[in-house]
């Protein structure tokens, strides 16, 4: 089955996502940096966009950064990726900054991209999150997840929530 691409821009009442930029690589790194790993040089993050900017057309599907409108902050991402999943049935990925959490970007983006996926013709989207996650699962909830199965990973039970579209 063939599927229309995602935009590289979505517009939501307080959000701008759209494609990443070669400005957003400090902001990536202090997203990876939070995770509690080793960060990314500025140079490695920068070629990272660069290899996510020239991949996405071909996949149709892609990770979009967030920033509030009319603003340049870099909040996080929000898009959707292949990950556990499948093209055809691919995974809702969002991480924010911790200074963005709380005040409901999570799930204005999640249900914009939602939305984006539905328009491609998917009928399916999954999300993966670690069983310990409960922001995670709120906002899942709130645009229409609900828990399908458990696996296990190397650090920890994964939970597989779905979505019909």
């Amino acid at each position: 089955m063939s599927f229309h691409p995602m935009p590289f821009a979505l517009d939501t009442a307080r959000l701008r996502l759209r494609l990443w930029e070669e400005t957003d690589a400090a902001g990536y790194r202090a997203l990876v940096g939070e995770r509690g790993g080793d960060t990314p040089t500025l140079e490695d993050a920068t070629e990272e966009i660069r290899e996510a900017r020239a991949s996405a057309p071909g996949r149709g599907i892609h990770l979009l950064t967030l920033h509030r409108n009319g603003e340049d902050d870099f909040l996080g991402y929000c898009g959707l990726i292949i990950g556990r999943s499948t093209v055809e049935e691919p995974e809702l990925a969002y991480e924010l900054l911790r200074s963005a959490h709380g005040q409901g970007y999570a799930t204005e983006a999640a249900a914009a991209v939602v939305d984006a996926a539905r328009a491609t013709g998917r009928r399916r989207l999954w999300s993966t999150v670690g069983a310990w996650n409960t922001p995670s699962f709120r906002v899942l909830q709130k645009v229409g997840f609900r828990r399908d199965h458990v696996t296990s990973a190397e650090n920890g039970e994964v939970v597989w929530c779905v979505l019909d579209l």
